[in-house]
């Protein structure tokens, strides 16, 4: 069962101590449970930050209070960008994958999402679907479109594109032959919505009796 509280607790007026954030202090607590790396509360959205190697170790144990699987899928932080605005500062920028896994409370609104970081050169990370069935399509899914070694799937087969295709197209380097024949629009130019007519009244320039 989960306990998670809250995500706002209001501080009194009368109070000259700032109050912890609940969200946070459960997200802190969950951390050392699970001896996880550490958790970042931002947005009213808890990111719980998980070693590669005890990444299928962690996410089992955290469901014995985030029960449900919500999702898998991956990041590509690349400095190569081969479509849409390039890196605004790729000397500053760690190339890495993340892989993000959301797990949610059946009972009320509660739920992390757990983050590992898989080296680019070697994306390869143990796989969830032996021990949650749900996470063999998402993990088909990422190593289609990122190329991420899900070991352990049983089943890392095309869902999308043709058996002989080439390259995986949700990498940032992954050139999109459409934008090859037309290029990325960038920011498109609104024009502002006109202002509505006022219609005139009857009374009018009538004078008052």
């Amino acid at each position: 069962m989960s306990d998670a509280p809250d995500a706002t607790d209001e501080q009194s007026p009368d109070s000259d101590v700032a109050t912890v954030d609940p969200l946070t202090e459960w997200a802190e607590a969950l951390v050392e449970e699970l001896g996880a790396v550490r958790a970042i509360v931002e947005f009213e959205t808890v990111r719980i930050e998980v070693e590669r190697d005890k990444w299928v170790e962690t996410i089992n144990a955290a469901r014995e209070k985030l029960e449900l699987f919500s999702w898998l899928s991956a990041i590509d932080w690349s400095k190569d960008v081969e479509v849409g605005e390039p890196v605004d500062d790729p000397d500053a920028l760690d190339e890495r994958f993340e892989v993000l896994c959301r797990l949610s409370s059946i009972e009320d609104a509660s739920g992390a999402i757990f983050v590992t970081t898989l080296d680019r050169e070697n994306p390869s990370i143990d796989s969830l679907a032996p021990t949650i069935g749900g996470a063999e399509w998402h993990e088909r899914e990422a190593h289609e479109m990122f190329g991420i070694d899900f070991v352990g799937n049983p089943n890392l087969t095309p869902l999308y594109l043709p058996d002989d295709f080439i390259g995986h197209p949700l990498l940032k380097s992954y050139p999109l032959i459409s934008r090859e024949v037309k290029p990325w629009p960038g920011d498109v130019d609104v024009e502002a919505m006109p202002e509505p007519e006022v219609e005139a009244s009857d009374d009018e320039g009538e004078e008052s009796t």
